[in-house]
């Protein structure tokens, strides 16, 4: 039987017909009386009571359990929450030869983050390779070739203003409620077999910042497994080559021995598209290119097929589109293997 929760008027009414019950002759309805007062008193509390079970009541189910209680849920089927981690990257500061920049020496963006030199370098012929890492975790503090850094503390012979050459890591944020059920259900449903197509997924899934992954049996021959994996929460889903290579060892520590994994990042297959709508206004052709990039989001994988019908109702959906008519493409889109369907330009005619 459905479980419902009683109403704060509902409760209070109980309570005054409670008291009338067991005190007769009076009136615990008479406004501001005594009766009245504990009536409204007992239900408010009671109310309170109802309200922390019906929340208990969400926890006792993972598919329900909320933050540290679901974080619970999945400990037990050994799964923990992904941390956030911190941003790396390769800079390069000039100064005198002969000098050292020291380990743990601070440099600052402008906009306040704190970078931290993570091993000590000399500098030779007039320069040197710095590698940092932020002092925050997260993708707001990462790098990007060409920003400018200042070194916190002066170095006598070393220029204060450092440059990013590369982003080696890109930060990510701790794994959110949504994305930690979605492994937790999918553990639950799918039980591990040492080794089977889902097993790598779900290793890769485990990985900070990796939010799909494709496995390939036989990818390059016999008793070899392919995995491709994205990154949906960067502007750029396209793994670096330091992701590739954090998410290959750890993998390598859990595969089977017989198996021979290759991890790599996809590569896009951007396709453009081409269009005529009505209403043709401003609103409408926003809430298109919105729906186009959730809809590539969800339906692009690696050799993936984009569906001319399944775009078509994409845009069906945006909110204030009455009719539209595609020009390009005019048929179904098919990637090569190792290659994402993106979200090219989008032209309307």
């Amino acid at each position: 039987m459905t479980f419902i929760r009683p109403t704060l008027s509902e409760l209070i009414a109980r309570g005054r017909s409670d008291i009338q019950t067991r005190l007769p002759g009076a009136d615990a309805a008479l406004r501001h009386s005594v009766l009245d007062v504990l009536a409204r008193v007992h239900g408010g509390t009671a109310s309170g009571l109802y309200g922390y079970l019906d929340w208990l009541a969400k926890q006792l189910m993972p598919d329900t359990a909320e933050a540290e209680y679901l974080a619970r849920w999945a400990s037990i089927w050994g799964i923990d929450r992904k941390a956030a981690t911190a941003a790396t990257a390769s800079a390069a500061a000039t100064g005198t030869n002969g000098v050292t920049i020291p380990a743990g020496t601070e440099a600052q963006r402008v906009d306040g983050s704190i970078y931290t030199v993570l091993a000590a370098v000399t500098i030779a012929g007039g320069t040197a390779t710095l590698s940092l890492e932020a002092a925050d975790s997260g993708p707001d503090a990462s790098l990007n070739a060409g920003d400018e850094l200042t070194l916190s503390s002066a170095i006598a012979g070393v220029n204060a203003t450092i440059t990013v050459s590369a982003s080696t890591v890109t930060g990510t944020e701790e794994e959110t409620d949504a994305s930690l059920l979605a492994r937790l259900l999918d553990r639950i449903r799918t039980s591990p077999q040492g080794g089977a197509e889902h097993d790598y997924v779900a290793w890769a899934l485990e990985q900070p910042g990796v939010t799909r992954a494709w496995p390939y049996r036989g990818w390059m021959g016999a008793g070899t497994v392919g995995l491709a994996f994205v990154m949906d929460d960067r502007e750029d889903i396209f793994p670096l080559e330091a992701d590739v290579a954090a998410v290959q060892a750890a993998l390598d520590e859990l595969r089977p021995v017989t198996a021979e994994l290759y991890v790599f990042a996809p590569t896009p297959a951007p396709q453009d598209i081409v269009l005529r709508i009505s209403p043709d206004t401003a609103e409408v052709r926003a809430a298109i290119e919105g729906e186009l990039a959730d809809f590539f989001s969800r339906e692009g994988e690696p050799g993936g097929t984009i569906w001319f019908s399944r775009l078509s109702e994409a845009i069906s959906l945006a909110e204030g589109e009455f009719q539209h008519a595609i020009d390009i493409p005019d048929e179904d889109f098919t990637a090569n293997a190792g290659e994402i369907p993106t979200l090219g330009s989008v032209t309307f005619a």
